[in-house]
């Protein structure tokens, strides 16, 4: 596995994991716990060394999980987790990031994950209410402390990523970034550019949609995240097929998956950006490790990079509640 730099110096391989799927958001959670931590450290046996999770997913237990699978192998990993949700009667309610608020989630964290040192602490919304230098001030003050290592924005506008740049550096900015979701490009990646910040892609296949798995017959189970989407309508689903088609020609005409394609475009972006897609099967694993190693050349990345212009995405990546929480 190929590894890439966050930031000033945080190394992690160049295809992370994204954990939260192991805990919630796609239909009924997995029975068998130990079938998800043989998943994690299997990843770890494949090379991957970047894992992403937060408070929220569960709430708590995907950190517990996380915590769990990687006690054994924690001097090859990097952890990241995130704050800045209140939860309430086991279920977000709204934002929180006060300082003391930041403090609590930390100490609890680190508990939850087992260990001494937050490796990545992501604000995982921007909270209005309370100003992105005391936000950034705080988590400067854990780093100093010891407790965190390095401190990260999840959904953050470009501004809001100066701002808290100029306060204390920030490492990686996560984000939804895929070859349907382009919204990054105009401002938050020229502004890491600038500054020496990684980038972090969440749903980088589209949660599940360019990989083919996913088309306007299937059927999402309840609890799916999808249900709320209004890009997984049917209707929507349908009308973005030939994106699918089109990444599924290239790709098959490189011996490869669709799933492949589009994360060998991400990586291909950019030297310092490091996609985190989620799964809860070792086959898929070693799918999207093998992106690494698909080559694509300057023409059939123009191709694909105009591809959404030219055909077009139907539909809003999130539901208004949560297009409510992005900051602008």
């Amino acid at each position: 596995m190929h590894t890439r730099t966050l930031g000033r110096d945080l190394r992690v391989s160049a295809i992370g994991l994204g954990a939260m799927g192991m805990s919630q958001s796609y239909g009924p959670n997995p029975g068998d716990r130990r079938e998800m931590i043989a998943v994690l450290r299997g990843a770890v046996d494949r090379g991957v060394t970047f894992f992403d999770t937060a408070e929220v997913y569960g709430p708590y237990v995907n950190e517990e999980l996380v915590g769990e699978a990687l006690a054994p192998l924690r001097e090859q990993v990097v952890i990241a987790t995130k704050f800045g949700f209140r939860i309430e009667n086991g279920a977000p309610a709204g934002l929180n990031s006060r300082p003391e608020q930041i403090r609590a989630v930390a100490t609890a964290s680190l508990e939850r994950l087992g260990v001494e040192r937050l490796d990545l602490f992501y604000q995982h919304r921007v909270d209005p209410q309370v100003p992105i230098e005391d936000v950034a001030g705080t988590v400067g003050e854990l780093v100093q402390e010891g407790k965190v290592r390095c401190f990260g924005l999840s959904e953050a506008s470009a501004e809001t990523i100066r701002r808290a740049h100029s306060v204390h550096p920030v490492t990686a900015v996560q984000s939804e970034y895929s070859l349907w979701t382009r919204d990054p490009e105009p401002e938050v990646l020229p502004a890491c550019a600038a500054l020496g910040i990684g980038f972090v892609p969440f749903s980088p296949l589209g949660k599940g949609f360019l990989t083919g798995a996913v088309d306007a017959s299937t059927s999402f189970a309840d609890g799916d995240v999808r249900t709320t989407i209004p890009r997984f309508t049917a209707e929507n689903r349908a009308a973005n097929q030939a994106l699918v088609e089109h990444i599924a020609t290239l790709a098959q005409a490189k011996d490869a998956t669709p799933g492949q394609v589009a994360l060998a475009w991400l990586l291909a972006q950019h030297p310092w950006i490091v996609p985190i897609p989620g799964t809860r099967r070792l086959g898929r694993i070693d799918e999207n490790i093998g992106a690494t190693q698909l080559p694509l050349s300057a023409d059939e990345l123009a191709d694909l990079h105009e591809l959404a212009d030219r055909v077009g995405v139907q539909g809003d990546r999130y539901n208004e509640h949560h297009m409510s929480l992005v900051d602008k």
